[in-house]
């Protein structure tokens, strides 16, 4: 066993510190020790967008980044979409539209949604279609999805959390 490191970073607008062996992946970090079980496991080889995060800014498999990978930075998990008990737009449409069933798909779809929105907030079915092939599901069929992607592209609550 290796020894553990200390990692700072700031998690859903939360700095949190914690350890961590070097070889374990973000995603194993997030499940099973900060107890944040939103962040889903599919394929664990960064093929299915299931575990999708935004670290910096920017959309990655967590399955594919070390958690030392994060130190001193900031990231977004499927649970710092909702404020409270307020859920994000994204959240609200894909639950209007009916695009999730079993779930294990919908924080990545979510996650990839939003920061599809956060890079373009007005984005054509085409951009959302393209911005959405590393999501994989299994259960729902796509076109609910990107429905509700670009309902929530169009609804005003989306400009407030711009």
């Amino acid at each position: 066993m290796s020894a553990k490191v200390v990692v700072n970073a700031n998690i859903n607008g939360q700095d949190t510190q914690f350890l961590c062996e070097p070889r374990q992946s973000l995603l194993e970090v997030l499940r099973e020790d900060l107890l944040m079980t939103g962040v889903k496991e599919g394929c664990n080889n960064g093929n299915c967008g299931a575990c999708s995060v935004i670290l910096n800014g920017v959309l990655v498999n967590s399955c594919l980044v070390l958690a030392v990978e994060i130190a001193d930075s900031s990231l977004t998990t499927v649970e710092g979409l909702a404020s409270g008990e307020k859920l994000h737009p994204l959240q609200q449409k894909f639950l209007e539209h009916a695009a999730l069933q079993c779930g294990i798909c919908t924080p990545g779809f979510l996650m990839s949604s939003k920061a599809l929105l956060d890079k373009n907030p007005d984005p054509t079915e085409h951009d959302v279609r393209l911005w959405l092939a590393g999501n994989l599901c299994r259960c729902t069929g796509y076109d609910k999805i990107v429905r509700a992607v670009l309902d929530a592209a169009d609804s005003p609550e989306m400009q407030s959390v711009a």
